[in-house]
C-alpha cells in the first residue's frame, strides 16, 4: 500500500515543478504574490494609523493635525514613522493674546490690582507637585513647575502654538521649544501635547488630576485628560517674546524728540495692543509704541535705538481695551515690533569697482559663517563671495556665490581652508571663532542634515558622531592658530560676543571692511538678523553626546586657542566655553 500511494501524492508537486520551470510564469507568478503581500502591508498599516488617531481623539481631544516639515528645517526622519504627526508647530485655533510686562508679582494675590482679579490670570496660584518631579526639575533655573490647571478644547488655558508627539514627549521638550519661541508659559498635557502661552486663563486644580505619564520619559508626569501640567520659563535675553503677529520689544523711555523719532501718532479710543500694532501695520512701519492712549509708529533710528531697556514696572498701566495688557503711559513706552519689514537695509549689489584687496570670512565649519555673511550683507549693502559654490545659498539670496572668489566683486570671501597658502592668498580675514561644543554639533547636523536640517538619532548613536569629534575636533584648533599665524591682518569676531552685542561687533566688522558705518541700517539689521538659515529648537538632543573623554580632549584644544589669542594681545575665549 505505502508503494501505491508514493507516485500519487508526488503528480502534484511534479506538476507544480513543471509549471514554475517555465521562467516567464514563474517570473510573473513571484511578481504577483509580492505585489500581493505588498498591498496587505498598507492595508494593515492605514488601519492601524486610524485606529490610533482614533483613539486619541475619542475621548473628546482635538484630533491631530499633519503638517509638512516647512522652512525651519525641523521636520522628522523616516524613521519615526507615524510619529511626524504633530511633530511641527501649529497655531491653535484661537489666536494668542498679546501680552505685555507681568501684572501680577509671584509673591502674592495681594500685590495685584483690583481689576487683575476679574480676568483669567491664575499666574499667582503656586502648587508644586512633587510626585514624578525633582527639585531640580521643579527649579533648575530655566523652568519653575506652577501647577495642574483646567484646559478647554474650545477655550484653550494656554493661547500660543502647540505640538504633539505620542512616542517622545518630555517636559524638557516642551519647555525648550516654548522658551525659544519666547513664551513664559508651557504646558504638557495628556502624557504627550506641549501647549505655549504667555499668561494661563483657566484655574488651577488638585495635583491628582494630572497624573499621566509623559510617553518620552516615564518618571515625569505630563498632565492629564485635558489638564496641563504648567511651566513657568526663564527666557533668555536673546529669545524673541512673540505675540500673535507681534514682537515685544520691551519698555522704553520716551525719545526727547517723540514727534522725530515716531513720526506717526493717533489717539485711539479703548486702546489695545492689537489696536496699535494694526494702525502701525497699515501705516507700513515696523514698529508700534504703546504711550497710554497714544499709538505712535516708526522705525529704529539713533533717536530711539531700543538699545536702553527700562525696568518693565515702569510701564505697567493697563490697556483701556484690554485688561491682560500693558499700553505704557505718558513717560515709558511698550513697544512692539510689527511683520512689516523693513526695507532700509534690503538692497544689496555687487561692488562699483572691483577691488584688488581681498577679505577672508575665514571660519572653522559650523561657527556662524553663513549668518556673519548675512548680516554683513544687510549691514554693507554688498554681496559676499565664497570660496566654495552652494547652491542652496545661492538660491537663499546668496549672489555672491557664482562668482569666481578672486572676481573682486564681493565685500569679503568665505572660506573655511586653513592652509599656508590659503591664507596667504587674502590680504586681510574676519577670523570667526565659536565654542567647540557648539561648533562640532552645527556642522554634524549640517553635513546629516544640510543647512537648516538635523542629523539622525542613529548617526548621533552610531559610530559616526565618536569619528567626527576624533578627526573634527583637532581641526577646530588647528584653523584658528593657523589664521593667526599665517594672516596679514586678522579682525577675531567671536559668535557668542556677535549673538550678545550685535550692533557693536557689526559696526566694528564694517569699519575693518574699510566702509562707512550707516548707523540706521545696523538697526535695520537688528530687526531682521535671523535670516533664513537658523535651525529650529524642534530636534534639540535631549542628552550630552560627548563623553568623558571627549570633552578632555576639547578642554585641551580650547586652551591651546585660548593662549594663542591672548599671545596676539587679544582677548581669549569667551568665558562660557572655557574648561571649568
Amino acid at each position: 500500500m505505502r508503494v501505491a500511494r508514493e507516485p500519487i501524492m508526488a503528480r502534484p508537486l511534479l506538476k507544480i515543478h513543471r509549471y514554475f520551470r517555465r521562467k516567464p510564469v514563474r517570473f510573473f507568478s513571484f511578481i504577483l504574490l509580492y505585489l500581493t503581500a505588498g498591498s496587505l502591508v498598507f492595508l494593515h498599516s492605514g488601519f492601524s494609523s486610524d485606529t490610533s488617531t482614533t483613539g486619541a481623539s475619542g475621548s473628546g481631544r482635538d484630533p491631530l493635525i499633519s503638517e509638512g516639515g516647512g522652512g525651519t528645517g525641523g521636520g522628522s526622519s523616516t524613521s519615526d514613522g507615524l510619529g511626524l504627526i504633530g511633530r511641527v508647530f501649529k497655531e491653535t485655533r484661537r489666536a494668542p493674546r498679546r501680552f505685555g510686562p507681568p501684572w501680577m508679582k509671584e509673591n502674592g494675590a495681594q500685590d495685584a490690582p483690583e481689576w487683575a482679579g476679574r480676568g483669567f490670570d491664575h499666574t499667582s496660584s503656586w502648587s508644586h507637585g512633587t510626585k514624578g518631579r525633582t527639585t531640580k526639575e521643579m527649579d533648575d533655573g530655566r523652568a519653575k513647575y506652577i501647577g495642574c490647571y483646567v484646559d478647554d478644547t474650545q477655550k484653550r488655558a494656554l493661547r500660543g502654538v502647540s505640538f504633539f508627539d505620542y512616542k517622545k514627549m518630555t517636559v524638557f521638550r516642551c519647555q525648550d521649544n516654548c522658551a525659544e519661541r519666547g513664551y513664559l508659559f508651557a504646558g504638557l498635557e495628556f502624557g504627550a501635547e506641549c501647549y505655549c502661552g504667555h499668561k494661563i486663563q483657566a484655574p488651577n486644580v488638585s495635583e491628582s488630576e494630572c497624573s499621566m505619564e509623559c510617553k518620552g520619559e516615564k518618571s515625569n508626569l505630563c498632565g492629564g485628560p485635558n489638564r496641563l501640567s504648567i511651566y513657568r520659563l526663564e527666557l533668555s535675553q536673546e529669545s524673541a517674546r512673540r505675540y500673535g503677529s507681534a514682537i515685544f520689544k520691551g519698555c522704553f523711555k520716551k525719545p526727547d524728540n517723540v514727534t522725530l523719532a515716531l513720526p506717526v501718532s493717533g489717539v485711539i479710543k479703548n486702546m489695545s495692543v492689537d489696536k496699535c500694532v494694526d494702525m502701525c501695520t497699515e501705516k507700513e512701519f515696523t514698529l508700534a509704541a504703546l504711550g497710554g492712549e497714544k499709538c505712535h509708529c516708526g522705525f529704529p533710528t539713533p533717536l530711539f535705538t531700543l538699545h536702553e531697556h527700562e525696568d518693565e514696572e515702569l510701564c505697567l498701566q493697563r490697556c483701556a481695551g484690554e485688561d491682560f495688557e500693558s499700553c505704557g503711559n505718558n513717560d515709558f513706552f511698550v513697544v512692539y515690533q510689527t511683520q512689516v519689514q523693513d526695507n532700509r537695509c534690503m538692497d544689496r549689489r555687487f561692488l562699483h569697482t572691483r577691488s584688488k584687496h581681498l577679505v577672508a570670512l575665514a571660519s572653522f565649519p559650523g561657527a556662524g559663517n553663513t549668518w556673519a555673511r548675512h548680516l554683513i550683507e544687510l549691514a554693507t549693502g554688498y554681496y559676499t563671495g565664497s570660496y566654495y559654490f552652494d547652491g542652496s545659498l545661492y538660491n537663499k539670496g546668496f549672489k555672491g556665490e557664482r562668482d569666481h572668489w578672486r572676481s573682486g566683486r564681493t565685500i569679503c570671501i568665505k572660506t573655511h581652508e586653513s592652509g599656508r597658502k590659503e591664507i596667504e592668498a587674502f590680504d586681510g580675514s574676519i577670523l570667526m571663532i565659536r565654542n567647540p561644543y557648539k561648533a562640532l554639533m552645527a556642522e554634524f547636523n549640517r553635513k546629516y542634515g544640510g543647512h537648516i536640517g538635523f542629523a539622525s538619532q542613529a548617526h548621533w548613536r552610531g559610530k559616526e558622531w565618536p569619528e567626527f569629534v576624533k578627526n573634527y575636533a583637532p581641526w577646530w584648533a588647528s584653523h584658528t592658530l593657523d589664521w593667526l599665524k599665517y594672516g596679514k591682518k586678522v579682525q577675531v569676531v567671536h559668535f557668542e560676543d556677535l549673538k550678545r552685542e550685535l550692533f557693536t561687533q557689526l559696526k566694528s566688522m564694517v569699519i575693518f571692511l574699510g566702509l562707512e558705518v550707516a548707523e540706521d541700517r545696523l538697526l535695520c539689521v537688528e530687526g531682521q538678523k535671523d535670516g533664513n538659515f537658523k535651525r529650529s529648537g524642534l530636534r534639540k538632543l535631549e542628552y550630552d553626546p560627548y563623553t568623558p573623554e571627549m570633552r578632555a580632549t576639547i578642554d585641551g584644544l580650547i586652551k591651546t586657542v585660548d593662549t594663542a589669542l591672548r599671545k596676539r594681545n587679544l582677548s581669549g575665549v569667551p568665558e562660557e566655553y572655557k574648561p571649568r
